[in-house]
């Protein structure tokens, strides 16, 4: 657009002609800053000027509001500097201009006086420059000296000239600006006014809209395009806001004018800057709907070009095709049938078009995501022209669809002059397309591919497949089933994948009808089945589609159909609920089915077949597992029940495995802030990230996701099948129980299920969750435990035997046979059954059995009697291993009681097995008993028995003791018959040996003290001469007449009250006499203050292996400091020798260097009595350490 600011030129032309062309290339070049009122931001705008001859038409009148015809500025040139003949001619001249603007109100002008030299030289009487200024100055310019500027030799190339010039275009532009701002200022508010005024009668849309164009056209020619967008944009919102007010009931009366029968169609013109053919039918108010808004977007594309925003005019012209169509019904006018498509066609193509003119192949290609709406809504309008004028009929148009084509296509008038030379312009190619079914088809095909390639591009594969399925609506139009087929079947594919019911439903249909064109036997029977199952048919299209099937069940050959279609499986319930039972046993279960059919459907059969495997069969223990899986699985129930999904494939009629969650919708309103009053309503999807995620490709086998399902797999009549005969499903719920094969042990799952109904078959090829049983052959068991939680020996016990017969059948005469032993009888109870005979012999005891059948528990109690040993428990002899002495436990007593137990073991054959079975039974003798010979009197029991011997003569070498009682359970009802007897047989030996130990304390003080070091002298002493017996059994070695026996000693101290300093313990060798004595002397510190007893001090027989050779004893019987022999100090000398021992440490007597490869020597305890310990029970006052500290004390 060319329009420009208008500045009028009056006084000499000559002179302004001679300087135009500089002066119109100078001007814009400098940016001037505008200022805008209301605050808007600032602009850096360049000026331009149409500099045009001052007359008086130009001036505006009254009324006038046109900003393009007016002029802003008005300019006086004059070069004169004569003074007479400023006199004479040139002040009249300027009066009369003045007189004129002031006249019609313009107060923007100003004066240029142009300075030559050259004529200065020519005139000898002229007066100083400075005399015409100022002449002027005073005669014009007395309040506005500026108004008058002085330009300097302007066709010059010198520093003053260039001065001059640039002094006179900043004033130009300063006072253009001015008067510019504030004529636009002038004109807003008036428009304002005008705007404020729409409420009153007699306001025109059509006048309101000229005058804010005015504004729009102002902005355009300062380059402001965006400021002119925005008042098209304003007019689009008000049209469009009046509009909506008349569709609501409260109309303007100017809209009438746009309610007139449409009468051409031709569709947008967008290749001109401005259609001026329909402005002027705009300004006269002449102008349909279509017309004000092809033009209304013609400029809006314009500048929306001009802003290089060519995408965002595609995004505009779908809305506008789009609001257009809605439009026309609000305001009910009167459009030929087809007109209105014409036009969007027309539209749609035209704005392609001028897309592509201005971007290239590349930016076409990368940004088609914003024209494929335009192609796709120029296909439809397309489709719908075609199936109007005949173009789709098989037969071809009629003469009645001929004339709607002429009078559609006089409609659209003649070709503009602007696309007459283009062989591709939208009206030759609609001209083209309604001509011939060929052309129609050739242009519908071209543009419907198109269209699709695009969506692809983009990956709008949704958009793609619903051209796709428009193209199949046409082929089968054109009947033409095999090319619909492809199309129809990706559609299904992908509304069945996301869930689309009415869609699926709708397509379907479509597919059955080209099944059966192309005679697609089986897929038809499929899509039939799944269209009888629809809950969005009506009932009597369900029973068409069901007829079908019933019609085709009497005929060959057998067909297997999914039963998707046919049934919906909902729960199956196991009875036993375990699922796992023994060979033999009964098992139902009850299948409960959703028969989708609209009618009850006769079945002959209903079976479905098992797999049978040997892995999880067998024993008992691994039923779990099993009624975990068909019980307590994500579906289970934990009862037998196996709960199957609502998205499985046999719970919907073809909606996939995993059906999509469901729309969440919620309304959304936007209100009014200020009376809250509905501006607009809405739907919103509050779940729309797991709808339009991207799911996998590959559908599963059971997923039905075309037209036809998967073919099922023909039932095997030689498998292991659950069968139901002859029975009726009703529409919905059905029960149907099924009684299961459990002949052989092992698992059955249930893998197809069929249904036959005459020559058609409803298969289900694989069943999810998994569900099966396991059927078990259990082994004959014998179990034998105790009543009590003990078994006591010395009296009658009850033990329960318990036999699980299994798969074994007890018959008449079995027995089982058990061993007796002499420790342990079997006595006969009263409380055994009547049919168990138990007879007894010397060494079997047989318990005959009563006849039982398999998979039974048998139980019954019998009484045993254990013997209490009369001998006490002897401990192995200890063995010195590695160098240390080892303290083992009582292997024969229990760890929380103390009581000795006794292990007895019974072998018992059983008739059903070859094989004897060992039991293990386990007593515990109810009494500990121990003798001792004691200085103190101390026990934990709550019974002992103390005795004093006193020999009148000798002493014997042993004496045999034995102690007796009786006792009874405290439950015995009879005391006295109750009482068994107990019997504790013992020797006490005569005493060999007497140990004496003194503890002193350190040299000056006379008592022990705490952490200081005492000194502990242990004596040990002969008591008598070994008799003959005992020299036999005493170990002793005879060198140079003397024989000596080796004592090991051991100093421990178990309450930690000493710490042993230095070794421990030692070997002695102590003479074979009587009064024979041996000291050994050690170190031990107190540790705590107090009357503390003595360390334990404790003596083994040292018995050296035979390998050992003798070693020369040491004969000095009153004093040993640990170095007796080579024995010994070959022992000690890897010992410790610390300092301080820690407490409850345990010295190592044996060193690893010297005895390697060594038999080890052995420790034996010495009987009871044989040892006496003088120090028992002794005990030592020990003082706490006297504290000595010094604490200084400062005062001041």
């Amino acid at each position: 657009m060319e329009n420009k600011p208008i500045v009028t030129c009056a006084g000499d032309q000559s002179l302004f002609t001679s300087l135009y062309t500089s002066l119109a290339q100078q001007l814009p070049k400098e940016p001037m800053e505008w200022r805008r009122s209301y605050g808007r931001a600032p602009k850096m705008i360049h000026l331009e000027a149409n500099f045009v001859q001052f007359k008086e038409e130009l001036l505006p009148k009254d009324g006038n509001r046109a900003l393009l015809t007016f002029p802003f500025l008005h300019i006086y040139w004059t070069d004169c500097c004569d003074t007479e003949m400023y006199k004479v001619s040139v002040k009249d001249g300027m009066l009369r201009w003045q007189s004129t603007l002031r006249l019609h109100g313009s107060v923007d002008w100003l004066i240029v006086v142009v300075e030559s030299e050259a004529k200065k030289k020519n005139k000898t009487n002229i007066l100083p420059r400075t005399s015409i200024v100022d002449k002027i100055r005073n005669d014009f310019c007395n309040k506005q000296s500026d108004r008058c500027v002085v330009l300097s030799d302007p066709l010059k190339e010198s520093s003053r000239s260039q001065d001059s010039w640039n002094s006179f275009l900043t004033k130009l532009r300063t006072l253009l600006l001015m008067s510019f701002t504030k004529n636009l200022g002038r004109f807003e508010d008036d428009m304002r006014t005008l705007r404020e005024k729409r409420t009153e009668p007699g306001w025109s849309f059509c006048d309101y809209f000229m005058v804010q164009e005015e504004l729009a056209f102002v902005f355009e020619m300062l380059q402001q395009f965006e400021d002119a967008l925005v008042q098209y944009d304003e007019l689009d919102a008000l049209f469009t806001q009046y509009v909506l007010n008349f569709g609501a009931g409260d109309g303007a009366n100017w809209l009438g004018s746009f309610c007139a029968t449409v009468k051409r169609w031709s569709g947008l013109l967008l290749r001109r800057p401005i259609d001026m053919e329909k402005r002027e039918l705009i300004q006269r108010g002449e102008a349909s709907l279509l017309d004000l808004r092809s033009y209304l977007f013609s400029r809006q594309c314009t500048l929306l070009i001009f802003l290089q925003r060519p995408w965002e005019v595609t995004q505009r012209a779908l809305e506008l095709l789009h609001n257009c169509v809605q439009e026309l019904r609000l305001l009910e006018v009167s459009v030929v049938q087809g007109a209105l498509d014409c036009w969007v066609f027309l539209s749609c193509l035209e704005v392609l078009h001028r897309i592509e003119g201005c971007c290239d192949r590349a930016q076409l290609e990368a940004n088609c995501s914003h024209t494929v709406g335009l192609w796709t809504y120029a296909t439809e309008k397309l489709k719908s022209l075609g199936y109007l004028c005949g173009l789709v009929a098989e037969k071809g148009p009629t003469s009645e669809d001929l004339n709607r084509t002429v009078d559609l296509l006089a409609g659209l008038g003649e070709e503009r002059p602007e696309t007459v030379n283009s062989l591709q312009s939208p009206y030759k190619k609609l001209n083209e397309a309604l001509s011939s079914v060929e052309a129609f088809e050739k242009h519908y095909l071209e543009l419907s591919h198109a269209a699709m390639e695009m969506y692809r591009a983009i990956g709008r594969m949704r958009s793609s497949r619903l051209i796709g399925k428009s193209l199949a609506e046409f082929y089968m139009k054109k009947g033409d089933p095999e090319r619909a087929e492809g199309f129809l079947d990706d559609s299904l594919r992908s509304y069945v994948a996301e869930g689309w019911s009415l869609q699926v439903t709708h397509t379907r249909k479509q597919m059955a009808e080209c099944q059966k064109l192309l005679q697609q036997t089986e897929d038809y029977l499929q899509t039939s089945a799944l269209l009888a199952g629809d809950a969005n048919l009506t009932e009597e299209e369900r029973k068409h589609f069901y007829q079908v099937i019933l019609t085709f069940a009497s005929q060959a050959p057998t067909v297997a159909l999914s039963m998707a279609a046919f049934a919906q499986l909902r729960q199956m319930q196991f009875s036993p609920p375990g699922a796992v039972v023994h060979v033999g046993a009964a098992l139902q279960l009850e299948l409960r089915v959703r028969c989708l059919m609209p009618v009850a459907v006769q079945v002959e059969q209903l079976a479905a077949t098992l797999h049978f495997s040997l892995e999880q069969g067998g024993a008992r223990g691994r039923a779990g597992g099993t009624q975990r899986r068909t019980g307590q699985g994500p579906q289970g129930q934990g009862d037998g029940v196996v709960l199957f999904p609502q998205g499985s494939p046999l719970a919907g009629a073809g909606m996939g495995a995993s059906l999509p969650p469901a729309l969440e919708l919620y309304e959304m309103q936007d209100r009014s802030p200020s009376d809250s009053s509905l501006n607009s309503t809405g739907v919103v999807c509050k779940n729309m990230h797991l709808l339009l995620r991207r799911h996998d490709s590959s559908a599963s086998l059971d997923t039905p996701t075309a037209g036809a399902l998967p073919a099922a797999v023909a039932v095997d009549d030689g498998a292991q099948m659950l069968r139901a005969r002859d029975i009726t499903l009703q529409p919905g719920d059905n029960s149907i129980l099924f009684t299961a094969p459990t002949g052989e042990p092992g698992s059955y799952t249930l893998r197809q299920l069929c249904g036959s109904v005459g020559r058609v078959q409803f298969v289900q090829s694989h069943i999810y969750p998994v569900v099966q049983y396991e059927v078990y052959s259990q082994e004959p068991q014998l179990t034998i435990e105790p009543l009590s939680d003990n078994l006591l020996a010395g009296i009658p016990q009850k033990v329960k035997f318990t036999i699980a017969t299994g798969h074994y059948s007890v018959k008449k005469g079995d027995a089982l046979q058990l061993s007796n032993t002499d420790s342990m009888p079997i006595l006969h109870s009263s409380c055994c059954s009547r049919a168990l005979s138990v007879q007894s012999s010397e060494k079997v005891t047989s318990i005959s059995l009563p006849p039982t059948p398999p998979y039974h528990t048998l139980e019954f109690q019998l009484e045993v009697l254990c013997h209490i040993p009369p001998t006490p428990f002897k401990p192995d002899i200890e063995r010195l291993t590695n160098g240390e002495v080892r303290h083992r436990p009582k292997n024969h007593s229990q760890a929380d009681s103390g009581m000795i137990h006794i292990d007895q073991k019974v072998s018992i054959d059983c008739p059903w097995s070859i094989y004897s079975t060992l039991i293990s039974l386990t007593f515990y003798v109810p009494f500990k008993a121990k003798h001792s010979i004691l200085s103190t009197v101390c026990s934990q029991q709550s019974v002992f028995c103390l005795w004093e011997m006193r020999w009148v003569k000798h002493l014997p070498l042993c004496l045999q003791c034995a102690f007796s009682a009786s006792f009874a359970p405290v439950s015995a009802s009879d005391a006295h018959t109750a009482f068994k007897p107990y019997r504790y047989e013992f020797q006490l030996d005569r005493t060999l040996y007497s140990l004496k130990a003194e503890i002193l304390p350190s040299s000056g003080d006379q008592h022990c003290r705490t952490g200081a070091l005492c000194g502990l002298e242990v004596s040990i002493t002969r008591q008598a001469e070994p008799s003959e017996t005992e020299g036999e059994e005493e170990e002793s070695t005879e060198i140079e007449g003397l024989r000596t026996t080796k004592l090991m000693y051991e100093v421990v101290d178990n309450s930690s009250n000493w710490a042993v300093c230095g070794k421990s313990s030692g070997v002695v060798s102590m003479p074979v006499a009587a009064s024979a004595t041996h000291r050994v002397q050690m170190e031990v510190m107190p540790l705590f203050a107090g009357h503390l007893p003595f360390p334990d001090i404790k003596v083994f027989k040292y018995l050296p292996h035979s390998a050992v050779p003798a070693i020369q004893p040491d004969t000095d019987s009153c004093l040993e400091n640990d170095t007796m022999s080579l024995l010994d100090k070959g022992l000690d000398d890897q010992g410790d020798t610390a300092s301080i021992r820690s407490r409850g440490s345990i010295h190592s007597v044996g060193s690893g260097e010297q005895q390697r490869g060594l038999p080890m020597p052995r420790l034996e305890p010495f009987s009871p009595g044989q040892v006496f310990y003088w120090s028992q029970g002794r005990q030592v006052l020990v003082l706490p350490v006297t504290d000595d500290h010094v604490m200084e004390v400062n005062v001041t």
